[in-house]
């Protein structure tokens, strides 16, 4: 078995020697492609893709296709988190109004016009919803007139009338009337040809730390299995391929990290092994139910901090500076951890993944089931170059294998002189070098290095141990109920649980349209810091919209059907009385109910307020304001009635120091479910409502008045 995929150092040929002979590959691409981009074998020069290989570095003249593969994944990673997740491609459904029919030709045909009217979206065989009057498909569309053909649904009966009375304007929609919205879930499920969240379901610390964490089976353990599986084959090949940080921070160490040198430490010191100690303090914390992965693991830290650093700037260039929400103290965090995990390189190239990543420590140890190894044989000549160009500190100093760092990215068989490297199956034992020449002073474990494992592992346990008791005694205070909780995503879990599965990796935020979503700072201490909260002040959540359940990796945020999404309670609308425009008797004001009409929930109804009476108790005729009151049973605590109220009564006309009627969470007025259907729940409060309300004897309803 043979796993070379590098690029073989080019050397002259021997005198008299026969030439090499190139692979199956090289041969048909010599055959099709001019012969100045390859190299002479014979004479050793090279060839046009060579020298530009060289330009862009040794590591792409040693091993391109792990360079184009790298790059080939940072693209599809930043694309699935800056477009697939970008919520406003979403268009939502068009409306062309007040078309006026004019004549039903012979064939059933209906000719509508409108002077000057748009038809921008109207296209020839599309169908078109007119209400009260079926479907209709386009045949033609011109400025100011179309012509529709009646669909199977409308009744014979129904172009009879027509031929009668056209009726007044028609309004045509691209969608039937009376459909619930569905633009923003649409437009991430067409553009989700792969998962959003994939990179994070395959970090297998994520799923592991999460199921520990959790007590539960996260689903991305059959994706962390999967790439544990392919790591089999090629040993830690998710770090050395396919993780965008190391890529990222492959970038930064050519483009700033080379050219600092002051800082820069030896091979050998005490900081070797802190990813062993990082990973068990990690997963001690878990265990007492903390999750610190969103600190440590390699995907949540890129995605977060990818998404503070360049997602604000997205937002203001494409739809204004006044869209971007404003930062507190943990994003100020965020970015902090996320800048000194790249500014590492200052002390060693890929410092974070060499020494300090607890993400490819579980890589590391998958190590050990591997069938494919790095194997160096009696023809090496000691030249060093193997070790120079290693970026995972992989190769001894007698020029053999780390096997628990190898990557098999293959950079040092592309450089080496005398192709003494290969890759090949575990137990090849064919013409290798002699291990330890020269010395490479690396003995089994003695006095020394068995105290500092027992202090290293003692400090990882303590350490985990100490996080998690603190974060718990500083955090969310879930015992006591008379402490505030933020208002989460639909479909979320119950909160500890939540806090349990979510790794705070930043993926619903960026899926939220007009970022309903925020991170949350400090208000539950270390334990709820960037969780998802919703701010209805900031906006309200689309009714249109099942987003942020369909990109979480872990199931903190269930992945909600539209259909059960719009009636998972995320909250309750409460009307401050004493606030309230109407109810305080300053003036009459019917902004949440317009919105909550619009949003299609119709969960504010009106009552009459303050309505003076004449002396004989009658109410006096024009006095009073009808006022709006939240029906329970059907708020779902969306927050647009708050964003509404908040935006005019607030901030444009400044009549109210804060929203009116706010959305609030805690026990009774939120869903949260580990499982099954919000709409079941439903159901079965309106099954126990109908039976509540009948006398007790059975028999009919009892009349509002009367109840």
């Amino acid at each position: 078995m043979r796993l070379d995929i590098f690029l073989p150092f080019l050397r002259k040929a021997k005198k008299n020697a026969p030439p090499p002979r190139d692979g199956w590959l090289l041969r048909g691409a010599r055959k099709i492609l001019p012969a100045n981009l390859f190299a002479d074998r014979v004479a050793g020069q090279p060839g046009l893709v060579r020298r530009t290989l060289k330009w862009l570095g040794p590591s792409w003249v040693a091993a391109p296709w792990r360079r184009v593969i790298q790059g080939v994944c940072f693209v599809l990673f930043l694309v699935l988190f800056y477009y697939v997740c970008y919520p406003y491609t979403a268009r939502p459904s068009q409306t062309w109004t007040a078309w006026q029919p004019t004549k039903i030709a012979e064939d059933q045909a209906i000719i509508l016009e409108k002077p000057q009217g748009e038809i921008v979206g109207l296209k020839p065989g599309m169908i078109v919803y007119a209400a009260d009057q079926g479907s209709w498909r386009v045949n033609e569309a011109a400025e100011g007139r179309i012509v529709l053909a009646a669909e199977k649904n409308v009744p014979p009966e129904k172009l009879e009338d027509l031929r009668f009375s056209l009726g007044g304007p028609w309004d045509l929609s691209q969608d039937p009337p009376g459909k619930w919205p569905s633009h923003y879930a649409d437009s991430l499920a067409a553009k989700e040809k792969i998962h959003a969240e994939s990179f994070l379901i395959i970090d297998p610390l994520v799923a592991i730390s999460t199921s520990l964490a959790s007590r539960t089976w996260a689903w991305s353990l059959i994706f962390a299995v999967g790439i544990l599986a392919v790591g089999v084959i090629v040993p830690r090949g998710f770090c050395g391929y396919l993780c965008p940080l190391g890529t990222l921070i492959d970038l930064f160490d050519w483009a700033i990290g080379k050219r600092v040198t002051r800082f820069r430490v030896a091979d050998d010191g005490w900081w070797v092994h802190i990813k062993y100690y990082l990973l068990l303090g990690t997963l001690v914390a878990s265990m007492f139910g903390v999750l610190v992965t969103g600190f440590v693991a390699a995907i949540p830290v890129i995605t977060r901090g990818l998404l503070f650093l360049f997602d604000p700037l997205q937002t203001g260039l494409e739809r204004g500076w006044h869209q971007v929400p404003p930062m507190n103290a943990g994003h100020l965090l965020s970015l902090v951890l996320f800048v000194a995990v790249l500014g590492l390189g200052f002390f060693k190239p890929r410092f974070w993944c060499k020494y300090v990543c607890p993400s490819g420590v579980v890589f590391s140890l998958g190590n050990l089931l591997r069938v494919s190894e790095r194997k160096v044989e009696s023809s090496c000549i000691n030249c060093n170059k193997c070790v120079e160009i290693c970026p995972f500190d992989a190769i001894k100093p007698d020029f053999t294998t780390r096997t628990s760092d190898c990557t098999l990215c293959q950079s040092c068989g592309g450089v080496c002189p005398t192709q003494a490297i290969k890759f090949v199956e575990r137990w090849n034992r064919v013409e290798l070098k002699i291990e330890n020449d020269p010395p490479t002073r690396e003995t089994a474990i003695g006095r020394r290095g068995f105290i500092s494992l027992a202090a290293g592992t003692a400090a990882g346990i303590v350490g985990g141990t100490a996080l998690a008791l603190g974060t718990k005694l500083s955090g969310a205070n879930l015992d006591d109920p008379n402490s505030p909780r933020p208002v989460r995503p639909p479909g979320s879990v119950p909160e500890r649980q939540f806090l349990e599965l979510c790794i705070r990796c930043g993926e619903c935020f960026k899926a939220c349209p007009n970022n309903v979503l925020h991170p949350l700072g400090f208000q539950q201490g270390l334990e709820g810091l960037w969780t998802p909260q919703v701010v209805a002040d900031w906006a309200g959540c689309e009714s249109s919209c099942n987003n942020c359940g369909q990109v979480c990796p872990t199931g903190a945020i269930r992945a909600l059907p539209l259909a059960e999404k719009k009636v998972a309670r995320m909250g309750l609308a409460e009307v401050n009385l004493k606030t309230c425009l109407p109810h305080a008797g300053k003036e009459a004001c019917q902004l949440c109910v317009d919105e909550c009409v619009h949003a299609g929930y119709n969960a504010i109804e009106f009552m009459q307020v303050r309505t003076e009476v004449d002396a004989a108790g009658q109410p006096v005729e024009g006095t009073g304001f009808v006022a709006p009151v939240v029906v329970a049973e059907k708020c779902v605590g969306c927050g647009l009635c708050q964003t509404r109220c908040y935006g005019i009564n607030v901030l444009e006309k400044k009549l109210l120091d804060e929203s009116a009627i706010i959305i609030r969470a805690g026990e009774g007025k939120e869903d949260r479910l580990m499982s099954g259907s919000y709409q079941e729940l439903r159901d079965a409060e309106a099954e126990k409502k109908k039976a509540s309300s009948k006398p007790a004897g059975g028999g009919d309803y009892l009349p509002e008045f009367l109840k």
